[in-house]
């Protein structure tokens, strides 16, 4: 699945992402080592991203967890990531997980990238609900949330490790499939 939104496409993570994504982490590390530590530290080198690209590749092929990159379609550059990821497929559950770059923050990106993915999430992989799961203080992320029609359930107490080991209460977020 392939996805163009003016001038940028969705696409599920492939072998030969590794170095662009190693590229985008590591330029965006301070931004996403509170959100994305795992992803982060797993991304620092080009022989880690080999690595995580392909277990994320054979995750997708799966049917395990959803990775895609969001690029520029000129040049090809890693802007952003989406993940549908912590599937309960008995329950019909899944949630979203987002990041994007410096110099393409606060432009309504990642709002437009989401809105093609949720129906997908929705039909394709039969999901009822989809859950965003952000820190209070990243207000980009909640702003988007609400953005997208998802609504405030809980604060989920210690949910969260950071990259310095600090562990955090999340703010959990739900969107209902329409029937």
């Amino acid at each position: 699945m392939n996805l163009k939104v003016k001038g940028f496409e969705i696409a599920p993570i492939q072998e030969k992402d590794a170095w662009r994504l190693c590229d985008f982490m590591v330029a965006n590390s301070e931004r996403f080592k509170n959100d994305f530590p795992g992803t982060l530290k797993q991304n620092l080198n080009p022989t880690l991203s080999a690595l995580f690209v392909q277990e994320k590749a054979r995750q997708f092929t799966a049917g395990q967890e959803f990775l895609f990159t969001v690029k520029e379609q000129e040049h090809r550059t890693i802007i952003g990531l989406i993940y549908v990821k912590e599937l309960q497929k008995k329950e019909g559950q899944g949630e979203l997980a987002y990041c994007i770059g410096y110099e393409h923050e606060g432009k309504g990106l990642m709002t437009r990238f989401l809105n093609q993915i949720i129906p997908w999430a929705f039909t394709k992989l039969g999901l009822g609900t989809l859950q965003i799961i952000a820190h209070k203080d990243n207000k980009g992320s909640t702003r988007i949330a609400e953005k997208l029609g998802f609504s405030w359930q809980e604060t989920l107490p210690e949910a969260h490790k950071r990259y310095n080991g600090d562990v955090v209460d999340m703010e959990r977020y739900e969107k209902y499939r329409k029937v």
